[in-house]
């Protein structure tokens, strides 16, 4: 599940950046801070949350 995770936000970075830059302008979706950013920029901050939340459950069971 760690994996899928870290391959998730990897992915939601890339996109992140890619958009951010202005590489999907072709396509209609405006570069800098666009919903695309802010979409992927909260995605990336939840995994980060549920990663850390689930790590201090882990240290608490043992």
């Amino acid at each position: 599940m760690v994996k899928i995770l870290e391959m998730i936000g990897l992915v939601l970075v890339a996109i992140m950046s890619l958009g951010f830059v202005g590489v999907f302008e072709p396509y209609g979706i405006k570069n800098g801070t666009s919903e695309l950013f802010w979409g992927c920029a909260g995605g990336t901050l939840l995994i980060i949350i549920y990663r850390k939340m689930k790590r201090k459950q882990d240290e608490k069971e043992e």
